[in-house]
């Protein structure tokens, strides 16, 4: 009984480690929810699963350590339910992020990303309607993530042969210069002219200000969708530290649910193998 009480306890011990990455991977997504993403309801869910683990864990480790039955029974059925919300979790962040990628461009090493890939999700509908987009532009701006692009080789900015050598990230190639197709003519990382010919025919040509520091592409679609594109690699990141630690704490709740029965088994004194009912039945004496 001791052994088996050790064994419940080192699992909830275990659980309770588990519980930090997840919670990490929420705080993470809250960092960037503040500095790079610029969506800030995302990282609640896997917040509130590691927390929940955390303190279900704390509950399973005091029932085994005093035998309380009570705190047991709620730590297996508490964490059944947390098991079931992280597998849901993990499969809704799949569902609202299986759409979009990067567009290569010739002669670029940064992607470019169009809104067209991403529509028709719950993800681009909330980040595109109206009212939502306006908190993340402001954000966007003020996270000064385009400022922050500019780069001096020994006092002298970098040539345009140079910047297009560079990896962007999606929100820096969709929101902070203007689309390849528009022909705009590359002053700095920030300021890009009319060229000689046409504007492209993308509508984002026409959103685009060079002379405002403060709009640039803020308002394009491409900006839309590299906050979309960024939003895809950081959840499918934190879904796959989800899913190693989904396996780690299904193997831990079975084993924990065996080593409980095995428990109570032994409260009943009860034999490994034989059922109340068989031990309740009187034996027949052959004479």
């Amino acid at each position: 009984m001791r052994t088996s009480n050790h064994l419940i306890g080192f699992l909830n011990f275990l659980t309770f480690l588990l519980s930090i990455p997840i919670l990490g991977g929420g705080i993470w997504l809250s960092t960037r929810a503040n500095n790079t993403d610029c969506v800030k309801f995302l990282q609640w869910p896997i917040i509130i699963i590691g927390v929940a683990i955390m303190v279900v864990s704390l509950a399973g480790f005091a029932g085994a350590c005093y035998r309380n039955n009570f705190l047991m029974y709620l730590y297996l059925w508490a964490m059944f339910l947390i098991i079931a919300a992280l597998i849901g979790f993990i499969v809704f962040a799949y569902a609202v992020t299986d759409k979009g990628s990067g567009q290569p461009v010739l002669n670029r090493a940064y992607l470019e990303y169009s809104l067209n890939d991403y529509s028709g999700t719950w993800l681009a509908d909330r980040v595109t309607s109206p009212s939502y987009w306006s908190n993340i532009r402001s954000c966007i701006r003020d996270s000064h993530v385009c400022r922050n692009m500019a780069r001096n080789f020994n006092g002298v900015p970098e040539t345009a042969d140079i910047f297009y050598t560079r990896k962007l990230s999606p929100i820096q190639s969709g929101c902070c210069k203007p689309p390849t197709s528009c022909g705009y003519v590359y002053m700095n990382e920030t300021y890009w002219a009319p060229g000689a010919g046409l504007v492209g025919t993308d509508p984002d040509c026409l959103k685009w200000n060079y002379n405002d520091q403060e709009q640039l592409c803020y308002d394009c679609d491409s900006c839309k969708a590299g906050v979309l594109a960024s939003l895809k690699k950081s959840w499918r990141k934190v879904s796959v530290i989800n899913i190693v630690m989904l396996i780690i704490l299904v193997i831990v709740y079975c084993v924990a649910c065996a080593a409980f029965r095995h428990n109570k088994r032994i409260d009943n004194d009860e034999p490994y193998g034989e059922t109340r009912m068989e031990k309740s039945r009187p034996s027949r004496i052959h004479l």
